[in-house]
């Protein structure tokens, strides 16, 4: 006998945000999203219900009702994503898990609740796992997937529909319990027709011509007359390996000729694929149920056996097999794509796209860290300190090019030092200038270069950059902040060294 399971998640988003903000959920708390210059409501929680707010409502009208109403900004796409997530999730209570838009999850349970010691016993621990991971639901369970909406929805007692026990329980249920849009339910409602037991005892012609088909659809697909489907999640096989052992493995050689087995497996399957990896896991699983585990990273996806087993190589010492490890598995979270062709460039290109040049800092990263090995590019802004970035990886390309017409420092500083400075006036470069302590007297100078601040961020002094050379052959990079005043000055700054 086919059962169904209905999850309704009635407070999705703002439980969402109440993960990443604890103290949300205490609070009334909405989202709102722009529509014609207002902020409307688009979703609850419901401590924002119980103060009389509603979805839909202005955000102003809101605050008339309750002035601290706290907001955030609705994200369009993430039910859409939280419910993908969930579905997959919610695979170790079914195998069948289908995605019920805007808010709602159906499960096919046929065969399943005997598992968990009946009907009641799945539907309880459902819930309780659910509500752990901090999602308010409602559930359903009926021989129909209808039947099983409608009651998340609209239950007021059991939440579980014993085997044929819809076709008199939904009869009490209002119109709106079959899944039908707003329009379809206000007209039903003008008509006088608040209970589904009304409009069973109507020809159906009547129905289908006031109605349409599509609600002749929904009534017979609640009781039961018409067979519906569901479309499971399916979720992403993982980039996965394991390598179960006869023997325990407790020394540095098994674990290595595991590890090369675990690559070669997992390389294999990535290149028929396109892909490569990224980031990788190696996990150990020893007799006593510990877990000793390993992970690396690497600047491009990578399908070389050899080169991922040397970055591996350098943390197995961290490995402890105790007793003997009986289970390798090998995961890769992170894969990406690898265009064949461009690799083929790579073998006779140089700089960044050279791939041993990207092995080469895989395996520095992998003895050292991550923070040993930096990349910067041209960020668009005039003040040296802001006129470059973090580069996000080895294959970001360059938005602007850099300065290059022009000297810089191969040193600078992170914020401009002040210095004290003998000048002459109005625009001479200094004659000598004091740092940390230390008297330094210029032999040649070069400048001024005016830099300018962008206007679009903030008002402020603009400053000329001097390159000077001392009596000892040190050039440095100082600057006058703000035009020469004999009554107000602005101050000298030394903000880099040069070779």
């Amino acid at each position: 006998m086919k059962r169904f399971v209905s999850i309704w998640f009635y407070e999705l988003v703002t439980d969402w945000f109440s993960l990443h903000e604890p103290f949300l959920r205490a609070i009334p708390f909405a989202t709102t999203i722009k529509d014609h210059g207002r902020l409307i409501i688009t979703a609850i929680n419901e401590a924002a219900r119980k103060q009389g707010i509603t979805t839909g409502m202005v955000l102003a009208d809101a605050r008339v009702i309750f002035p601290t109403l706290e907001t955030r900004d609705d994200i369009p796409e993430l039910p859409d994503k939280l419910l993908q997530k969930l579905a997959e999730w919610c695979i170790r209570f079914t195998p069948a898990v289908a995605i019920d838009p805007p808010q709602g999850l159906i499960f096919d349970a046929s065969g399943c609740s005997h598992l968990w010691g009946g009907d009641e016993a799945y539907l309880t621990d459902i819930i309780k796992r659910l509500n752990q991971r901090g999602y308010h639901v409602r559930v359903g369970m009926a021989d129909t997937m209808g039947a099983a909406w409608a009651i998340a929805r609209y239950g007021k007692g059991h939440p579980v529909m014993l085997p044929d026990e819809h076709h008199q329980a939904l009869l009490s249920y209002p119109p709106a319990a079959l899944r039908i849009d707003t329009g379809m339910m206000e007209r039903l409602y003008k008509l006088g027709l608040h209970h589904i037991s009304q409009l069973m005892g109507m020809p159906r012609p009547a129905l289908r011509r006031r109605l349409g088909q599509s609600f002749l659809q929904k009534l017979d697909q609640a009781f039961g007359y018409e067979e519906e489907y569901i479309d499971p999640v399916i979720p992403v096989a993982p980039y996965q390996e394991r390598l179960p052992c006869f023997e325990p493995v407790s020394n540095r050689a098994g674990i290595e000729i595991a590890l090369q087995q675990l690559l070669e497996l997992l390389c294999n399957r990535l290149v028929k694929e396109g892909k490569g990896i990224r980031t990788a896991i190696l996990k150990c699983y020893r007799i006593d149920n510990q877990v000793q585990q390993i992970a690396i990273s690497t600047g491009r996806p990578s399908t070389h056996v050899q080169h991922l087993f040397k970055i591996f190589e350098l943390r197995i010492q961290d490995i402890a097999p105790g007793l003997g490890i009986e289970l390798f598995v090998l995961e890769a979270p992170r894969v990406e794509e690898v265009n064949p062709l461009q690799m083929a460039a790579w073998k006779t290109a140089a700089g960044l796209h050279h791939p041993e040049l990207s092995e080469l800092l895989d395996r520095i990263t992998g003895k050292f860290e991550a923070a040993v090995i930096r990349r910067y590019v041209p960020d668009e802004h005039y003040w040296p300190e802001r006129s470059f970035k973090p580069a996000t990886s080895l294959d970001e390309e360059p938005a602007t090019p850099w300065v290059a017409h022009k000297p810089r420092p191969v040193w600078l500083l992170p914020y401009p030092e002040p210095v004290q400075v003998t000048a002459p006036v109005p625009d001479y470069p200094p004659m000598n200038f004091r740092y940390k302590g230390k008297l330094h007297t210029i032999a040649k100078a070069d400048g001024p270069e005016r830099i300018e601040q962008e206007w679009w961020l903030q008002q402020g002094q603009h400053r000329d950059y001097y390159i000077v050379e001392d009596m000892e052959g040190c050039r440095y990079w100082i600057f006058r902040l703000g035009p020469y005043d004999a009554d107000k000055t602005y101050g000298w700054f030394i903000h880099g060294f040069f070779a």
